[in-house]
């Protein structure tokens, strides 16, 4: 290496400095503190002193096997997000196709509206959705006494808790994805489907050939974010049902919360982050692999 690029070398470290140890020091230094923690039995008497403070190995990750709360929570999370997350990238692409067409007026009050939900708290939020799903006087069960059916207790019986928290959820977080697909379908180019017009397609095959294909890459991205989210519920479940009723609506991370801040069982809390983390890890690492497979974008294609 030349003195000039040693001299660039030592520049461009220097430059990147102050923004790693940030990262250092607020990402990966809790990241291995509380991966160590997860060998231990650190509880509420580990703060009073050091010596109540034990190396426990693997046995935080051993109890997980037999603890049927950690299934159920990774039970509910998993319903959670096969079921949610369908349904929030679906509906995403439904709001792009529909406020990005030419046919559709107004599209910039839809997109507010759409948009809206992400930037609203979710305490307010949750105060709406309470007097939606209340069992007496919420508007979900007059919408069902019109149509001549009986009331639901959607927050108090366990059946329907869960497909609540689901609804409120993909209602509340669709429209930021709406934005990714927006950007995906203007990329696209117009003359595709130009050529497609005077081929004499319909727009179902336009759809299908063209618009499909080509947010192959911004739907897998889509879909990582969404999975990922959705594995971290956390302040639906906390804010409505606080996991009930009977932990119908208890997920990973609300179960790390109430072992590490409700119950101090630091140790514990810190083995179930990692093992969510884990499975995080693994999910991520197949939608890598199905992207490095895709298929070749039209514009792509050899004529």
């Amino acid at each position: 290496m030349s003195p000039l690029e040693r001299h660039i070398a030592r520049a461009g470290m220097g430059f990147l400095a102050p923004a790693l140890s940030v990262i250092i020091v607020f990402f990966f230094v809790p990241v291995g503190a509380s991966l160590l923690l997860s060998f231990t039995d650190f509880d509420i008497y580990s703060v009073a002193s050091r010596d109540n403070l034990r190396w426990v190995g693997l046995a935080n990750y051993g109890r997980l096997l037999v603890d049927s709360l950690f299934w159920v929570a990774l039970r509910n999370t998993f319903y959670f997000v096969v079921v949610a997350g369908p349904l929030s990238v679906a509906l995403s692409l439904g709001a792009a196709l529909l406020v990005t067409s030419a046919l559709v007026r107004f599209t910039g009050a839809f997109r507010t509206a759409f948009f809206l939900p992400v930037v609203t708290t979710l305490v307010a939020v949750a105060v709406v959705w309470r007097y939606v799903y209340h069992p007496r006087l919420g508007l979900l069960n007059y919408g069902l006494s019109l149509l001549g059916g009986d009331p639901i207790d959607w927050l108090g019986d366990p059946r329907w808790a869960m497909p609540a928290l689901i609804l409120m959820a993909v209602w509340k977080n669709f429209g930021f994805n709406m934005v990714i697909f927006m950007a995906g379908l203007q990329s696209i180019p117009e003359r595709l489907y130009e050529a497609a017009s005077i081929d004499g397609a319909s727009r179902t095959q336009q759809f299908l050939s063209i618009t499909l294909p080509a947010l192959a890459p911004t739907f897998l991205f889509v879909v990582l974010m969404t999975v990922i989210g959705y594995f971290q519920l956390f302040a639906e479940p906390y804010v409505m049902t606080d996991g009930g009723p009977s932990h119908s609506t208890l997920s990973i991370v609300l179960l790390m919360y109430q072992e590490g801040f409700r119950w101090w069982n630091m140790g514990f809390a810190a083995a179930v982050a990692f093992v969510l983390f884990l499975i995080l890890l693994v999910l991520t690492v197949i939608v890598v692999q199905l992207r490095s497979r895709e298929a070749p974008l039209p514009d792509e294609l050899p004529t």
